[in-house]
């Protein structure tokens, strides 16, 4: 009978016999790697002492791969990444396989953590959807699990724009943000607030760049001012607010995402700013609810799903061996809540794919 009374002794009961690890006793009894005689015989011999009987079912489990797919998001909550999950879920559920999401609430070291479990767990297939980082030492770090993720037989894919090597499915962020500032400058307005992304994360960082290229590059710059967002409803209000109160004279408001520009409609309408007679007002993704805003707002279309979808079929194409980085195109979609400067109503697109508004 084994030391805790039990009727089969386990591999822990034989490891703390020997006086080794587990994971010691296992690399031993299953003679993966080489180890000193003397350990070996110690082992061995508290396994024939205790009567231990590998576990062949066990042994079949550890050997296995995990056929579910890992899908890591930001925010589960983000309209962005439930856009994405639903594309990966009808590719993943068309393949036969079962999709596991794990929010990582914009922590960089819970996102780290993730992949590594994905790894230990011997899971399949991995999409990390999110912004990726500017953060060199981050970035280094998540390179390095994701090749060992790799190594050990795993296929992962980015969603979004990393500076770590792999297989990547992007939207054009940087079309994103100048599509909106030719918009704006067709329409003449010259002093526009943006209500950014967080520092340090490449969609916020390409949507700005395009659109402070657009802005500024013409014969009449605008003048820019920006207020940072955390990429919620919430900070797009705060960031809004403060955007008013540091240029009261500005006509235009641009936020990086359609989240934040609901919580800029918001702080307009607190403060008396009618829009888009007083302030036209856009965002980037075009999530389902952007339409049904009062006014509906203009925003640049983002192929979310397809972002999704295109991501799994990548991990699960296992003949391609080569890295593939592929860019999907965005479109401006105008709708009521931006207007020429001092007029009410829609104006018009000055460059890009435009379509109506719904």
């Amino acid at each position: 009978m084994s030391p805790a009374g039990r009727d089969a002794c386990t591999l822990l009961d034989g490891a703390t016999h020997a006086g080794v690890s587990e994971a010691t006793a296992s690399r031993v009894l299953a003679g993966s790697r080489p180890v000193g005689d003397a350990l070996r015989s110690r082992v061995l011999a508290s396994a024939s002492a205790l009567a231990y009987t590998p576990n062949p079912h066990a042994r079949a489990l550890a050997r296995s791969r995990d056929a579910s797919i890992a899908l890591v998001v930001h925010d589960v909550t983000d309209p962005y990444f439930s856009e994405v999950a639903r594309g990966a879920l009808a590719t993943a559920r068309e393949a036969g396989r079962t999709v596991v999401i794990s929010d990582t609430g914009r922590d960089l070291g819970r996102e780290l953590e993730v992949v590594r479990r994905a790894r230990a767990q011997r899971v399949e297939a991995l999409v990390l959807a999110g912004s990726g980082s500017a953060d060199r030492a981050a970035r280094e770090r998540l390179g390095a699990e994701l090749l060992a993720f790799e190594r050990s037989g795993g296929r992962a894919a980015l969603v979004g724009r990393h500076l770590v090597a792999g297989d990547c499915v992007r939207p054009d962020n940087v079309l994103a943000g100048r599509l909106l500032g030719d918009h704006l400058v067709a329409l003449g307005h010259r002093v526009v607030g943006v209500v950014a992304g967080p520092d340090g994360l490449t969609a916020s960082d390409d949507r700005f760049a395009g659109l402070l290229s657009a802005l500024t590059s013409g014969a009449a710059p605008a003048q820019v001012h920006v207020r940072a967002g955390d990429f919620t409803r919430d900070g797009g209000e705060v960031a809004a607010g403060e955007l008013v109160a540091l240029a009261p004279g500005l006509t235009a408001i641009v936020a990086l995402n359609d989240q934040m520009a609901i919580g800029a409609l918001a702080a307009l309408r607190r403060r008396g700013r009618r829009v888009p007679d007083d302030v036209a007002l856009c965002g980037i993704d075009d999530i389902p609810v952007a339409r049904d805003l009062v006014p509906a707002l203009t925003t640049v279309r983002v192929p979310m799903v397809e972002l999704g979808r295109r991501a799994v079929e990548l991990v699960l194409d296992a003949k391609v061996h080569t890295r593939r980085d592929e860019c999907l195109c965005v479109e401006l979609v105008v709708r009521q809540s931006t207007a020429g400067v001092g007029t009410a109503g829609v104006g018009t697109a000055g460059v890009g794919t435009v379509k109506a508004a719904r």
